[in-house]
């Protein structure tokens, strides 16, 4: 059993909008840590209240252990959530990030727990799509870290950064675990809507990756490719941001 978890050190919220509508969970890809959601309260509308997800291991929490395995992760992340699920939320998440928001919703589903009415998943193929890559999280050092280089999945300033590495070498292990290790279990349609975000160099959604998130909602799908590689998340953020600044409205 996990203890209640310490909502201060998983939330980054910025300014707490007490008279937000809606509220939008987001969680990061693998390595990375709730400040890549820091401007988004900007450029969305005051009726949103950014909540960004800090995990154990990931930005101010890097000499926390971090998770690699999905039955702690959920479990947690649901706890931290449930005091904020007042009133309407949605969950947003990129690549890893993206399947942890899937996983959670079906987990909330489950446990009879609030449901988000929206799910936004990002730079990931659609759960139940085998995953085309060799898995790299039990590849010696050298070679994770070369394999990282050509996977592109980790931003080139952190592979770089000889001493921050050494730091997140073992956190980039634990998050390619939890998703190197994931076994999609087949349940019923979400009953919220999907939206789901690729990039038009991003191979992990290119093939009808992308488009076969339609299969995991009931509700309305809705697709929408931008310009550049696997952080299109940063390099086209004003046009993801605008195309959910549309949908939240």
């Amino acid at each position: 059993m996990i203890t209640t978890p310490d909502t201060n050190r998983w939330l980054r919220r910025g300014t707490p909008n007490p008279n937000a509508s809606l509220r939008c969970f987001c969680l990061p890809y693998v390595g990375g840590s709730a400040r890549i959601f820091q401007p988004w309260s900007q450029s969305l509308p005051d009726s949103v209240e950014v909540c960004a997800l800090e995990l154990p291991g990931h930005g101010t929490r890097l000499t926390e252990q971090p998770f690699d395995n999905w039955d702690a992760v959920l479990e947690a992340i649901s706890q931290v959530i449930l005091p904020l699920c007042d009133r309407p939320f949605v969950f947003f998440g990129h690549s890893m990030g993206a399947l942890i928001s899937f996983e959670l919703a079906r987990y909330c589903r489950r446990h009879n727990l609030p449901m988000p009415s929206h799910l936004y998943v990002s730079g990931h193929r659609a759960p139940q799509l085998p995953d085309p890559e060799e898995p790299v999280h039990n590849l010696p050092e050298q070679a994770f870290r070369e394999k990282l280089t050509r996977l592109q999945g980790t931003p080139p300033a952190v592979l770089n950064n000889k001493e921050f590495m050494a730091m997140l070498l073992p956190v980039l292990r634990a998050d390619f675990t939890l998703c190197e290790t994931y076994s999609y279990v087949q349940e019923p349609p979400l009953p919220c809507p999907i939206t789901a975000f690729g990039g038009t160099q991003d191979p992990t959604t290119q093939r009808g990756r992308l488009r076969a998130w339609r299969a995991q909602t009931q509700a309305k799908f809705t697709r929408h490719v931008l310009p550049g590689k696997h952080f299109f998340i940063q390099t086209e953020q004003a046009s993801l941001l605008n195309h959910l600044k549309i949908s939240l409205i």
